[in-house]
């Protein structure tokens, strides 16, 4: 029964990472990367897959979640972080972009006017109803994502492999653009931007929830479980990220693509016709599904163990509300405004789940946190302001000359000197 609950939940858990976003990204590497193919998409999983893993086991090894491994900055950091994330990924970002995606690549292509807001607003009335209904019961969200979701998920994504596999030979091109110099770095990069390290800190919890439904009460039994789950969920995004990027470096065109969407209507179209519009159409719709579930699952479970004068249920209609509401703004208006704030905050995710990895090991550990977290945010912060296309500034200049500044991974050695620093701190003021 455990076995069958950890793949059942290891499914789900796929399913949950693998939104259009990530279906989009690994077709254009492919076609960009040519004869670099393989650094590059190595990579890619690395960033893609191993990082966004890697956090939900932090989550699951850190009883209290999300705020407990911030209260280790600060209690009011931790309640402050884990909420910027949850609603970030959540309502005000991640569900509503996920919505807007299913419409412009799963239904758009299928209307004469794509623009029409009646056509917009009658799919997502539909969409978050579904979103809605499937979130009501989270001690089901295994059976209903893991158990018929994900496979439907899978059939589709298998159907669109194996036909490009027999069909597209062509040979593989000259690496261009970032994939030029150091393709390794291009893709881990590319997958660094897929944002999924910050979605693992909010799906960590449905994770938990699931197996502590199914009868799991030691935390040591779930974070067992966790990891075996994540182990599957990893093995199922890399063989199907790989797959893809496949696509895109042998595909037998020679059209010009302006990112991966582009590329995988193509790609169907060619291998299946009018019926490879609908196989794409019924992949990205599955997939943008189960993604806002489990967020609106996630962020509901959390709010209402915070403030739990407000029912789970209630909370997820509130949730489902929002999150209609700003998807009917269109997709470019939000891209617009979520990019930068989770780019300000996925630096702080990846150096919080490196820090819950090494936190048993640490005789300082407030300030080591503290430290790395203080430069961080430096970084962040004009990581953010780059986003928000404001450059060229006295803050940018003073900073540009750190390593990696240029990548968007600036903040990767400032924030271990940070930490390096905070543990000779404590160790001045304990010197014991």
């Amino acid at each position: 029964m455990v076995k069958k609950e950890v793949f059942f939940t290891g499914l789900m858990l796929f399913a949950l990472f693998f939104g259009a976003g990530n279906l989009i990204f690994p077709p254009f590497l492919g076609m960009e990367a040519g004869t670099s193919f393989w650094p590059a998409i190595i990579g890619f999983v690395i960033s893609g897959v191993s990082l966004p893993i890697l956090s939900v086991i932090a989550i699951s090894l850190a009883e209290g979640g999300v705020v407990s491994i911030g209260s280790r900055v600060h209690p009011l950091f931790g309640v402050f972080f884990a909420l910027v994330t949850y609603l970030a990924v959540g309502p005000f970002f991640g569900i509503p972009r996920g919505a807007s995606v299913a419409f412009e690549m799963g239904v758009a292509p299928f209307l004469a006017d794509r623009s029409s807001h009646s056509f917009v607003f009658i799919f997502m009335v539909i969409f978050f109803m579904v979103v809605y209904l499937f979130s009501l019961n989270p001690s089901k969200i295994v059976d209903r994502i893991g158990q018929w979701l994900t496979p439907a998920l899978l059939l589709a994504i298998a159907a669109l492999c194996t036909g490009a596999f027999l069909k597209f030979n062509a040979p593989l091109s000259e690496p261009s653009g970032k994939y030029e110099e150091s393709p390794f770095i291009a893709g881990f990069i590319e997958g660094y931007l897929t944002m999924d390290a910050i979605a693992a800190l909010a799906f960590g919890i449905v994770v938990i929830t699931a197996f502590t439904n199914s009868g799991m009460k030691d935390w040591r039994d779930r974070a067992k479980a966790t990891i075996a789950a994540g182990v599957i969920a990893g093995i199922g995004l890399a063989a199907v990220y790989i797959s893809i990027a496949w696509i895109g470096a042998r595909i037998e065109t020679d059209e010009q693509f302006s990112n991966g969407g582009e590329l995988l209507t193509t790609a169907s179209h060619m291998l299946f016709g009018e019926g490879g519009r609908i196989l794409l159409g019924t992949i990205v719709a599955l997939a943008c599904l189960t993604t806002c579930v489990g967020l609106t699952t996630a962020t509901a479970q959390f709010l209402s163990g915070r403030w739990s004068v407000i029912s789970y249920r209630a909370f997820v209609g509130i949730l489902t509300f929002i999150s209609f509401l700003i998807a009917n703004m269109g997709l470019a208006q939000i891209i617009e405004v979520s990019v930068p704030i989770l780019i300000m905050i996925y630096p702080f995710a990846i150096v919080l789940v490196v820090l819950a990895f090494v936190h048993p090991h640490l005789k300082y550990s407030t300030p080591v946190h503290v430290g790395a977290i203080l430069m961080t945010t430096i970084f962040s912060i004009n990581d953010g302001l780059t986003a928000f296309n404001v450059s060229d500034t006295f803050f940018q200049k003073a900073i540009s000359w750190v390593p990696f500044f240029s990548s968007g991974l600036g903040w990767a050695l400032p924030a271990l000197a940070g930490g390096l620093i905070g543990f000779f701190v404590g160790k001045l003021k304990d010197p014991a």
